[in-house]
């Protein structure tokens, strides 16, 4: 029994002397090490890792859009031909990474053709669809006049592929041929058309990105309609209008088609023409945007709320990012066509369904 008890007695001192060691072996048992060391790898490790992911889970690229107006090829109405409002619109759009390299670009373009008489009268369908030359495709009828085979789409296409993973810099930097077609071999084998107003056009898209909340992995969309609606005759007192009205929606979205940025533009070429078919606008000066006019587009004093169309154009394109197109294209509208959400309105009051339309382009547009 004696031997029974000592065994007992020494055993009991062993477990109390290993589990004295164990508990003076935790760091907050030790006073001379700091708790921190043995921790510090781990509290390191999960915002390094969270640096990796944010460009493409939460912004970290930027949305850019430019548009290069011009009316330059518009003529006057004689006896033996009818007159030619002619807008044309080339319109970039580009996400652009942290580095300053292009992920992604689009590139359309607007010509739009409207005719009067000589007496001053629309003679062109102002109910007319007027197609994008994205929207045209082979309808645009380069291909036949192209040495290699290539439809306006398709070579806007190439060129926007090529500048892909190049910096602003690199993209003016490409070699420009004195007939204003690309230099380089491999370029010239897919883009035959003159390069000069894409350079530009990418340059200033570039330079007027925006962090909108888009990330390095999202797809880029390009939505464009034209209508020509608002054209009118010109009377005794007063000139005739021909009008393209253009409207431009850019978007990026997720891998969740979620939009997660959103610019909206639009551009109105105006042509002004007497009784006689004479052009009385200054076909020199070529229309600006209404997001680079600004103020200087004239909304605000009309506005019911105070705004400019540049700052609720800017507002929807708010209101949308973080929605599917579906849910955009479910935003309720009055009778007038304007936003019926009180939220909504209460900074958009302009017609919203030009604006629906094109985001809804550009998502389908981002999808191929």
């Amino acid at each position: 029994m004696k031997k029974v008890l000592t065994l007992l007695l020494a055993l009991t001192m062993v477990l109390g002397l290993v589990s004295g060691c164990a508990k003076s072996s935790t760091p907050s048992a030790d006073p001379t090490k700091a708790p921190e060391a043995t921790t510090a790898p781990e509290a390191t490790t999960a915002p390094e890792t969270e640096a990796t992911i944010a460009p493409e889970a939460s912004g970290g690229a930027k949305t850019g859009l430019a548009v290069i107006t011009s009316l330059g090829k518009s003529t006057a109405a004689t006896a033996d031909a009818e007159g030619l409002a002619q807008t044309d619109a080339a319109i970039f759009a580009v996400l652009v990474g942290a580095d300053g390299k292009i992920l992604d670009c689009k590139i359309d373009a607007a010509q739009t053709k409207i005719k009067f008489s000589a007496d001053g009268k629309i003679t062109s369908d102002k109910a007319a669809e007027y197609k994008s030359k994205q929207q045209l495709g082979d309808e645009y009828g380069m291909r036949g006049s192209s040495k290699i085979g290539k439809e306006w789409n398709e070579q806007a296409d190439a060129f926007a592929a090529y500048v892909v993973g190049k910096t602003v810099d690199e993209v003016k930097g490409l070699a420009v041929t004195e007939e204003g077609v690309a230099g380089d071999a491999d370029l010239a084998a897919s883009v035959t058309v003159h390069i000069a107003d894409f350079i530009e056009g990418v340059a200033e898209a570039v330079a007027n990105a925006q962090d909108l909340g888009a990330g390095a992995a999202d797809k880029l969309g390009l939505g464009v309609t034209t209508d020509i609606a608002s054209s009118k005759d010109a009377a005794a007192d007063a000139d005739g209008l021909a009008q393209a009205y253009t409207n431009i929606a850019v978007v990026t979205v997720d891998a969740g088609n979620k939009i997660t940025s959103c610019f909206i533009d639009a551009v109105q070429g105006n042509v002004n023409f007497n009784t006689t078919g004479a052009i009385t606008t200054d076909l020199t000066v070529a229309p600006q945007a209404k997001q680079v006019l600004k103020d200087a587009y004239g909304m605000k004093k009309a506005s019911s709320i105070g705004k400019e169309w540049y700052e609720q154009a800017n507002a929807f394109s708010a209101y949308v990012t973080g929605k599917t197109v579906d849910e955009v294209n479910g935003i309720a509208l009055n009778e007038e066509g304007k936003a019926a959400d009180a939220d909504l309105a209460a900074s958009v009051t302009v017609h919203v369904g030009p604006f629906m339309a094109n985001i809804t382009k550009a998502v389908e547009n981002a999808a191929k």
